[in-house]
């Protein structure tokens, strides 16, 4: 039995959760091109976009709005950028890789099977890659906006694309992101991003098949 289709409210605020959180992942907040969005975060009324929020209770959402408001408000010495350079770039040890691969493969490598699996799957159904064709498709924030993609554009295959490669490891990770970082920001982030992708799983009745984590 299949799921029903989609309808305009849901396939919008899919679209707004992958649009909304996607750069938080993708941009440093010091050199990327993210500021609006960390701005929007910090002007915004927190009760009233919880409120609002898709997928995830008013009282969760607003937890997490505070703390990632709290963080931006206190930032200093750049530790907002630190810290993102720490869960996810480097050098060296990165805290909380952005990549399915590197939680689902034996190896815990970067362009592993589920980037693969990932690639032949978009390649398939004529979906171009987005951003850095260096960064492997994997990567939590590329495939956010892969979702907001989908949901505007090709709403018969998202459920499926959150079946087999989204959720399959997005919350294992954003639950040990949580768990790693010590800044109110990327606590808050990792825990809305949760719930939001949860909630949507929930609301659509997913059924996903976890892999075994290596990380």
């Amino acid at each position: 039995m299949t799921n029903a289709s989609w309808t305009r409210e849901e396939l919008s605020a899919a679209a707004f959760i992958g649009e909304a959180l996607a750069p938080f992942f993708l941009q440093d907040p010091k050199l990327g091109s993210a500021g609006p969005s960390f701005q929007a975060i910090a002007e915004l009324d927190a009760r009233e976009a919880a409120a609002e929020w898709p997928f995830v209770s008013a009282d969760e959402a607003l937890w997490c709005l505070r703390s990632m408001q709290g963080g931006l408000a206190s930032d200093a010495d750049d530790a907002l950028m630190w810290e993102y350079r720490r869960l996810f770039v480097g050098p060296g040890h990165k805290a909380a890789p952005p990549w399915g691969s590197v939680y689902t493969d034996h190896d815990r490598v970067i362009f592993g099977l589920t980037t693969l699996e990932l690639r032949q799957w978009m390649r398939e159904r004529g979906i171009e890659r987005q951003g850095d064709p260096k960064d492997p498709e994997d990567h939590i924030g590329l495939m956010l906006e892969l979702m907001t993609w989908l949901a505007r554009n090709r709403p018969a295959d998202l459920d499926e694309y959150l079946r087999l490669h989204l959720l399959t490891w997005a919350p294992h990770f954003l639950t040990e992101m949580e768990q790693e970082t010590t800044h109110p920001f990327y606590q808050g982030l990792a825990r809305l991003t949760r719930l939001s992708l949860e909630g949507v799983r929930d609301a659509r009745g997913l059924r996903v098949e976890e892999p075994r984590f290596y990380q």
